[in-house]
């Protein structure tokens, strides 16, 4: 067998897509590293599909049999993500009633997932760090050590490096976790690759759900290869399922398309347009992507560049850019607390109280949407 049916046959059994060079030099880490034990660190933005990767180094690895469990560090209330990670005992902390395996019991043998690692607090990546090193744990609870044989694979869309920098994630553990990095890239990056994304999602769709459809015009398809994409899959995947019930049974062309994405075309890329602060709090990281979040939300652009001139005055290091400086003022300026209230309960209504949604819009963790919720009386 040839090296190409090799890989194609690997591509196909791991469900990765695309024929981009790109996408063939992440298969053949993947083929490298599955067989070992190292961890490794997946790294890319959000959508790319860091999960698919994870299980695809899960089902070429010696682990394969057993399972492969997939936590998401950011979705899990800091006061329980321990508990979820390494279980507890009876009695261990008000509403203990029973003892509780964690992921890393359930998955002994087989692959741990850690997906936004980035998320996890501090005191919580030292007991990662132990299991890393030595497998060795305790339950929440329990003076007991515990031994597992856990294969652990983690994924961030954050820059781990500078959080180290900022002494929001643990060094030892940065450099344990990263002992082989593998970066997913996003989907402008290996455009080649959308149309048989889209045929795949395309028949995905189809499949069970009593849909016709005509497929795409040329001209459609193009727009579609030319479009940013800033989603990555996930948004493509959620593109196709919405088109394919807008079109009812007919084909979509090039107007259909626009009218379908035309609210994203005009987004620009917010992080680097803007001076940031070299250092910052955690509180105000958090609110920064919040108003990251405020152009896929549809806020006016003169209203936009009233709270960047807001936030810029916050930091009085930072330089003002001329045409935020030009911005006249007629109304009222609201305190950033406010206007951040406004984005989450903004959100909240638009995605009709799914806090997974909202959370991905605004671009923070749901943990942090949970507390802020809490935090405003927005519950």
């Amino acid at each position: 067998m040839s090296v190409l049916n090799t890989y194609k046959k690997i591509q196909e059994k791991v469900n990765i897509i695309g024929e981009s060079e790109k996408i063939r030099e992440v298969v053949e880490l993947i083929m490298s590293v599955a067989p070992t034990n190292i961890s490794v660190l997946i790294t890319g933005e959000s959508g790319v599909g860091k999960e698919v990767v994870a299980k695809a180094i899960h089902e070429l690895s010696p682990r394969k049999k057993h399972q492969m469990l997939s936590v998401n560090c950011g979705a899990i209330p800091e006061g329980l993500l321990e508990s979820e990670l390494f279980g507890h005992e009876r009695g261990a902390f008000t509403g203990a009633i029973a003892l509780k395996k964690g992921y890393f019991e359930l998955a002994d043998g087989g692959t741990i997932f850690l997906d936004e690692i980035g998320e996890t607090p501090i005191q919580t990546q030292v007991k990662l760090l132990r299991v890393l090193e030595s497998g060795e744990f305790m339950r929440v609870g329990s003076g007991d050590l515990r031994k597992v044989d856990v294969r652990i694979l983690a994924a961030t869309n954050r820059d781990l490096s500078k959080m180290v920098e900022m002494k929001h994630f643990r060094k030892d553990l940065y450099y344990r976790l990263k002992a082989i990095t593998l970066y997913v890239p996003p989907l402008r990056e290996r455009k080649q690759d959308i149309p048989l994304l889209l045929d795949y999602f395309v028949k995905e769709t189809l499949t069970g759900n009593n849909l016709q459809f005509q497929g795409f015009t040329h001209e459609a398809i193009e727009l579609i290869k030319n479009y940013n994409w800033y989603g990555n899959i996930r948004e493509l995947k959620n593109f196709v399922e919405s088109i394919i019930i807008l079109a009812a049974g007919k084909s979509v062309d090039a107007e259909m398309v626009r009218e379908h994405l035309y609210h994203y075309q005009e987004i620009p890329e917010f992080s680097s347009a803007l001076p940031m602060p070299v250092h910052t709090s955690v509180e105000q990281a958090e609110r920064e992507l919040i108003y990251k979040a405020l152009l896929s939300l549809g806020v006016e652009i003169r209203d936009m560049k009233e709270i960047l001139l807001n936030l810029n005055r916050n930091f009085n290091h930072q330089v003002i850019p001329q045409d935020v400086e030009d911005v006249s003022y007629q109304d009222d300026v609201q305190p950033m607390e406010e206007v951040e209230k406004q984005m989450i309960r903004k959100a909240m209504s638009k995605f009709n109280g799914n806090k997974r949604k909202a959370a991905q819009a605004l671009q923070i963790s749901e943990r942090t949407l949970y507390r802020k919720l809490k935090d405003y009386d927005l519950e």
